[in-house]
């Protein structure tokens, strides 16, 4: 507990007993008398009025108060949502800690909020897909993480970087915290690659803090580090035509750059800006034939080539093959060039 939360917590005591002892706010705090004694000093200084009676203790001045803190309804139920979103997207060094604020937020409330929050928690859900930790990996180290990265203190850590499940050690000075695609992510200076790199948090074996404080990096920018981290060498224009019936489901789940938005006959047509055509294969050919790809033709022989793939995986154990030379030859006939005029 640092200092500031014991001199709060000491006028929460004084308040709770008519007189108490120094010793006794000593072994309550597991502090020396000689802490206590300079405690009630500081509190004196700071307008708290403190009596003294000889051999019996230290009380506070009759009429004094400090109110307990409290909470308006619409405030209560904004804790409490933005509790549920904790407990379901960060780890469990966090979700033990909100869990055991939101207990002490409901203590203070009257009883007809607490009815409330009852009823507000029997009606709110939040549906998300946790992140999935491999084997002996981490699911403790955002708290770690945050002390680290505002105490400027060195990390060292066992990381898993790449698919094939390779374990690197790293030291690394935390910079920032962040949350994208369904995972936490530390940015942080990798003294290993000697250059900033982004960690997934789920991919950390073991992690422990140093003594090591660093120094601040002063051309370091997180705002900056995304621009540049976002950009896209010799970047390619992709133009898609997009049905109705799943336009926006394209707006709200699409992680590659839009550029461009257009209106067009029965459907939206939507340039993306990427590195290469091929990395968009296989998200766009979860639409199915819900797309229409306008530009360029390679593409359209890209989504060909998976299908024929998938066909060729599955044909032999299927029980009628004719249904998948059909859907082979209808699935060529939508990704035949189209006409300039589209």
């Amino acid at each position: 507990m640092n200092r500031i939360d014991r001199l709060v917590a000491t006028v929460l005591l004084l308040q709770s007993r008519r007189l108490i002892r120094a010793q006794d706010i000593a072994d309550h705090f597991g502090i020396s008398i000689r802490t206590v004694y300079r405690d009630l000093l500081a509190l004196q200084e700071a307008g708290v009025p403190l009596a003294a009676e000889a051999g019996e203790g230290y009380s506070l001045v009759d009429g004094y108060h400090l109110p307990p803190v409290m909470f308006t309804q619409e405030e209560a139920s904004a804790l409490f949502v933005g509790g549920e979103f904790v407990q379901h997207l960060t780890d469990a060094s966090l979700k033990k800690n909100v869990e055991s604020a939101l207990l002490k937020i409901r203590a203070v409330l009257p009883e007809e909020k607490q009815e409330y929050l009852e009823r507000l928690q029997q009606v709110t859900a939040v549906l998300s897909h946790p992140s999935c930790f491999e084997d002996g990996f981490r699911d403790d180290v955002l708290t770690m993480v945050q002390e680290a990265v505002v105490r400027r203190r060195v990390l060292k850590m066992e990381y898993s970087a790449n698919s094939d499940g390779a374990i690197t050690n790293r030291s690394v000075e935390p910079l920032a915290l962040l949350y994208y695609s369904d995972h936490w992510h530390l940015i942080a200076y990798c003294r290993l690659r000697q250059d900033y790199r982004d960690f997934r948090t789920d991919r950390i074996k073991s992690i422990l803090p140093t003594e090591e404080n660093f120094p601040p990096r002063e051309g370091f920018s997180i705002k900056q580090y995304l621009q540049d981290a976002n950009k896209i060498e010799n970047p390619q224009e992709v133009r898609v035509k997009f049905k109705p019936a799943v336009a926006r489901r394209v707006r709200s789940r699409y992680f590659f750059g839009v550029a461009e938005e257009a209106a067009a006959d029965g459907g939206v047509i939507i340039t993306f800006v990427v590195p290469a055509p091929d990395v968009l294969v296989n998200w766009l050919f979860s639409f199915g034939t819900e797309v229409e790809i306008l530009h360029p033709p390679e593409l359209r022989h890209l989504l060909l080539e998976y299908a024929q793939r998938i066909v060729a995986y599955y044909g032999p154990v299927a029980s009628d093959k004719s249904e998948w030379q059909e859907a082979r030859y209808n699935f060529s006939v939508t990704l035949e060039p189209q006409s300039e005029s589209k």
